[in-house]
């Protein structure tokens, strides 16, 4: 699934090809917004927050969508043959006279009130990009974190009612940074350390100037998705474990000796 990073480097690239132009097309092939008109709106700006997009138009209203496990935003030349969007998959289309954007596979698609956004991510924890997150936010995420008990650290990195963004990709990384047991208990780890490696990491891909709506993090992963191979620390094959339970089960990588199971 896409995280943080990627929402937030699409944000851009959305705000680089629509911001300031009247929409020219504008389709939402989702049931309950195939009969919203947008063409001839101008889209403001859109807004990531954790793994979500809000895309603002100049007539109070807001595109809310999320791309869950495949979904992802192409930008192309109007009138290029990849700008017709008329794959299966399609769900959303936003033209000007210049750029196309075309939502493949996007897994929420939503209308709303610009004013209403926040009822949509009501329940999340702070986005861990966001720019005060330092401050304020760290601070809600360490009381959430602090309810998280005994829970396996690598659940409450990927928990995103406790601080929203992070995934299987940042939450694997940040643990072998900080050298940590993927499931050591919430309770017994320097929360704010882990956090803040997190968004050392995501803040580092969104720096990319990468001119695509998602794609690659950015990030040479150590461990994610590296199971077999060598640690780039130490050597030690990378081993695959699971956190969560089913159906929410998410694949955790981690170096068994640079992250070696602690002692209880």
């Amino acid at each position: 699934m896409p995280e943080g990073d990627i929402l937030r480097r699409a944000a851009r690239s959305l705000d680089q090809a629509l911001v300031g132009s009247p929409l020219v097309r504008a389709e939402l092939r989702w049931p309950s917004a195939a009969g919203v008109d947008l063409v001839g709106r101008t889209v403001l700006r859109t807004v990531p927050y954790g793994k979500h997009l809000f895309t603002r138009f100049d007539d109070g209203r807001t595109l809310h969508t999320h791309l869950r496990m495949e979904g992802s935003w192409r930008i192309s030349r109007t009138g290029a043959p990849t700008a017709r969007a008329a794959g299966p998959y399609v769900r959303a289309v936003l033209a000007t006279a210049s750029w196309t954007a075309v939502g493949h596979r996007l897994g929420m698609l939503d209308i709303v009130p610009t004013g209403d956004e926040r009822t949509l991510i009501a329940h999340l924890g702070p986005d861990v990009l966001a720019d005060d997150f330092p401050t304020v936010g760290l601070r809600e995420a360490l009381r959430r974190w602090a309810e998280r008990g005994t829970t396996p650290v690598a659940e409450v990195l990927l928990d995103q009612t406790v601080s929203a963004g992070i995934g299987t990709l940042y939450a694997a990384e940040s643990l072998w940074a900080r050298r940590l047991w993927p499931w050591t208990p919430a309770a017994e780890v320097d929360a704010a350390t882990v956090l803040m490696t997190a968004r050392h990491l995501m803040a580092r891909s969104v720096a990319s100037r990468t001119p695509t709506a998602t794609g690659d993090s950015g990030l040479s992963a150590f461990v994610h998705d590296r199971k077999g191979k060598p640690c780039l620390r130490c050597g030690t094959p990378i081993v695959r474990g699971t956190a969560r339970r089913p159906p929410m089960e998410r694949p955790i990588f981690y170096c068994p000796r640079c992250q070696p199971e602690r002692a209880r």
